[in-house]
């Protein structure tokens, strides 16, 4: 069947059943490959993207509920200013180790950025609780959000 979907502010056309996540019609059939695969079951955030700017997992969304929605993903999130500052936070205080989460803790992030420009530890934990992170960089992901919101110390890599 065919969908239209507006990706990164590109109208894309696809032909797929209406049941095929959109993680797979993004990697699969697009050719963005930023969005990960990790448990398929809406757990473990890797898939995270942004539908109409609020954070959701990929992994579980059938394109044929994605009409007229406008969907960001790691690709262009970059774009936007909270996104922006995230991604710098997240160089400047060094967050990533393996990276395969990444891009989905990043998003989750952003979209907390976006809808509250000062979040508390708790709010922070909140909207990252569904982002896994095998190698443990909680800590510094914090640290990246609260430094992005303006609240904490920028971190200067060195390098």
């Amino acid at each position: 069947m065919a969908h239209t979907l507006k990706i990164n502010g590109t109208e894309y056309q696809v032909d797929v059943d209406d049941d095929t996540p959109l993680l797979w019609v993004l990697r699969d059939v697009l050719g963005m490959t930023g969005t990960k695969y990790g448990c398929g079951m809406a757990l473990c955030g890797a898939c995270t993207v942004h539908m109409n700017g609020s954070a959701v997992r990929s992994c579980v969304m059938p394109v044929g509920s994605l009409a007229g929605a406008e969907i960001t993903t790691i690709e262009a999130i970059g774009e936007s200013p909270a996104g922006k500052r995230v991604q710098e936070a997240w160089l400047a205080h060094e967050v990533v180790q393996c990276g395969y989460c990444q891009s989905g803790q990043i998003m989750s992030a952003t979209a907390l950025l976006a809808s509250n420009a000062n979040p508390s530890d708790s709010e922070i934990d909140g909207a990252m609780a569904g982002n896994i992170c095998r190698c443990g960089t909680y800590v510094r992901i914090r640290e990246a959000i609260k430094s992005a919101s303006g609240q904490g110390p920028v971190a200067r890599a060195e390098g």
